[in-house]
């Protein structure tokens, strides 16, 4: 088995990706909070929802991108690259490429 440079381009692409989610995420708390003072709670609680996905995707796909660099649990490191897609589609179907060009490099 080579060991070719896709894993890592993916895993760095996941993780650059997963810090946007999470700084996404973070940015939504906030904004959901200054409008929840100021509107009904629907409002405060669409904008936790939301940031709650963005957040738990965002780990995802950062912990997909660290099993890359590692090349482990190949199922984790695509389902990483296929929550990437939702931040940053370009990087996603890069990673998603790579992912699934490299299988056969992890255990």
């Amino acid at each position: 088995m080579e060991k070719t440079w896709k894993p890592p381009v993916a895993g760095i692409l996941n993780i650059i990706s997963g810090v946007f989610g999470l700084i996404g995420g973070v940015f939504l708390v906030g904004v959901g909070i200054i409008i929840g003072n100021a509107m009904p709670d629907i409002t405060f609680i669409s904008f936790f929802v939301l940031a709650a996905l963005l957040i738990v995707l965002g780990v995802l796909a950062i912990v997909g991108g660290v099993y890359a660099l590692q090349r482990k649990m190949w199922w984790l490191e695509l389902a990483g690259a296929i929550s990437t897609t939702l931040f940053s589609p370009i990087m996603g179907i890069a990673a998603i490429i790579f992912t699934v060009l490299s299988k056969s490099e992890f255990e």
